[in-house]
């Protein structure tokens, strides 16, 4: 039988170790305690955020689950978390992406200090997942991710809502087309309970992703919060963590290149967020694995859109849940031979074994169209490259939008600043907004537009209006928008020398973004630029500002 205490024997088993065993015994733990293995259950889990707000529980249930596997003990500890949707549009978004590498040290200095001998991590929010997978890869012990569900649709006035239909109900006040009772109502209806946005934003990318590199159960990531299904989930990764000690499976041993292109596959197929290349990047990272933006270039000429989600189509997650499942898109992607089903997975089993025997997508659905059928036949996020973004940027364009956008420059060094000239009716139809200076070092923290481009769609430019940013955009962002664009005007990039009424073309065919001055006109803009000090002066923002790296390279804060 396999060693399943190998780490926390250190303590336990080592008899130099008195002072260690007697605080463990102060917690209850008895001598036949000492030879079980000890599983780490780490909950993303606070009180002020819908996507987190059950986890805790989950964390309590899981452990006794856990306890009930024979020789092992659950132990609880818990990280923190930063709500997107509330601190967006507010200087406070500027820790959200920071929060990921927070989450990873955590769980990697917890975990570590303590020699968990395994770890499961429950988490709900955007940047939870990938900072959970991150802090597990680096340890690399046998690790579970458990998605702690997403939230069911909102109702109002016979509209289905998710909580972007309140940032769009703010546009639609600036354009007077809503009444204030409706405006309130929306705000009131969009978020019915717990669990993480509905539809195919950051959150169940994420999740969506995860799953499809085999780091979490199968239906985990469609799973919503509030079902029998995740409390089902929940007894069976207590059995799958224990066979993962058993068989010594770990995070290197699921999380190899072809199952970075699984994930990638999902996230095209699905319609997913942008924040994905960076996370998937950083993530591959974490386990020394090689990813990069030609990745995504390559994948995308060969994989289609197939998923009708908002936020540009109909669906939330939930409508996938009844129809089959991740799995079932999984197994449907399997038999046109865009998975590599050879894949290790937290069940101990390949992704071909697990699909096996799971439910194809039930007859009759129009949520996931055939590949006959695609809604756009090459991937939807689209790496940029040209003289405003030499290190690429990232678009997220389903074709809804047009595929090519030629427009004056109207530049803003704020977020705020330009939603204010939103409300003022100074932008136009026409216009390019350039948000700058909002990037990994500018922000610092490179906080999402989604308030920005909810307002412009509110207002009804969505289709008139592009948008490019060295921030990112939320997976709740739709519209002609171009978000990572490096190098970061904080670094001198080009995007800083861009100047209001200069003409911009957007190209999501030859996957090109210029400003159409000459090199000799950019050199002596160059000469003129004097970039500004830090925003950040001290703690964990300042330490990120200078440690981060760009958003093509994953935002990494390991690698100086």
């Amino acid at each position: 039988m396999a060693e399943l205490n190998k780490y926390s024997k250190t303590i336990t088993q080592d008899p130099t170790q008195p002072a260690a065993q007697a605080m463990l015994h102060a917690i209850g733990m008895t001598n036949d305690d000492f030879k079980k293995a000890q599983i780490g259950i780490c909950s993303v889990g606070w009180d002020g955020n819908p996507c987190n707000m059950h986890l805790n529980g989950f964390g309590h249930e899981l452990k006794g689950y856990v306890n009930q596997q024979a020789d092992l003990i659950g132990l609880s500890f818990y990280t923190i978390g930063v709500s997107d949707g509330i601190s967006m549009g507010t200087p406070g978004m500027r820790y959200s992406l920071v929060s990921r590498d927070v989450i990873a040290d955590s769980i990697e200095t917890n975990a570590g200090a303590q020699y968990y001998d395994g770890i499961v991590s429950i988490a709900g929010c955007d940047k939870n997942m990938p900072g959970v997978i991150m802090g597990m890869a680096r340890l690399d012990r046998p690790s579970i991710m458990v998605y702690g569900g997403t939230i069911g649709a909102g109702h109002y006035k016979n509209q289905q809502l998710d909580v972007v239909s309140a940032f769009e109900a703010l546009g639609q006040k600036f354009a007077g087309s809503i009444s204030e009772e409706d405006f309130k109502g929306v705000i009131e209806s969009a978020c019915p309970g717990p669990g993480a946005c509905g539809g195919m934003y950051t959150a169940n990318t994420m999740a969506s992703a995860i799953e499809a590199m085999g780091m979490s159960l199968p239906y985990s990531a469609s799973n919503p919060a509030i079902s029998e299904d995740k409390k089902n989930e929940l007894k069976d990764v207590a059995a799958a963590i224990r066979n993962l000690l058993e068989k010594d499976i770990k995070p290197s041993d699921i999380m190899t290149f072809k199952a970075f292109e699984n994930a990638i596959r999902i996230v095209f197929v699905l319609g997913g967020s942008t924040n994905a290349v960076m996370h998937l990047i950083a993530m591959a990272k974490a386990i020394g694995v090689k990813v990069t933006l030609d990745d995504f270039v390559r994948l995308a000429e060969i994989t289609p859109v197939l998923s009708d989600f908002r936020p540009s189509g109909r669906y939330v997650m939930e409508d996938l849940h009844k129809i089959g499942g991740v799995p079932a898109v999984m197994k449907l992607l399997l038999k046109e031979g865009m998975l590599h089903g050879d894949c290790m997975t937290v069940t101990g089993k390949t992704i071909a074994e697990n699909l096996a025997d799971l439910s194809e997508l039930s007859d009759g659905q129009d949520l996931v169209y055939p590949f006959s059928n695609p809604i756009k036949k090459t991937g939807h996020i689209r790496i940029l490259y040209g003289n405003i973004a030499t290190e690429g940027a990232v678009a997220k364009i389903t074709g809804k939008e047009g595929e090519r956008f030629e427009g004056e420059a109207i530049c803003f060094d704020k977020e705020q600043d330009a939603i204010d000239a939103m409300q003022a009716k100074k932008v136009k139809a026409g216009n390019i907004v350039v948000i700058r200076y909002v990037g990994p070092r500018g922000a610092p923290g490179m906080p999402e537009m989604l308030k920005p481009t909810s307002v412009l769609m509110g207002e009804g430019l969505g289709k008139d209006v592009a948008l490019i940013t060295d921030g990112r955009f939320s997976g709740g962002s739709h519209g002609f928008v171009v978000g990572h664009v490096t190098p970061e005007a904080q670094n001198g990039g080009n995007i800083a020398l861009i100047k209001d009424g200069d003409k911009i073309i957007i190209d999501a065919v030859k996957n090109t973004i210029d400003v159409i001055v000459s090199d000799e006109i950019l050199t002596e803009r160059r000469k003129a630029l004097q970039l500004p000090e830090l925003k950040a002066k001290k703690g964990v923002l300042y330490k990120y500002a200078k440690t981060v790296a760009s958003a093509s390279e994953g935002c990494v804060t390991d690698e100086f």
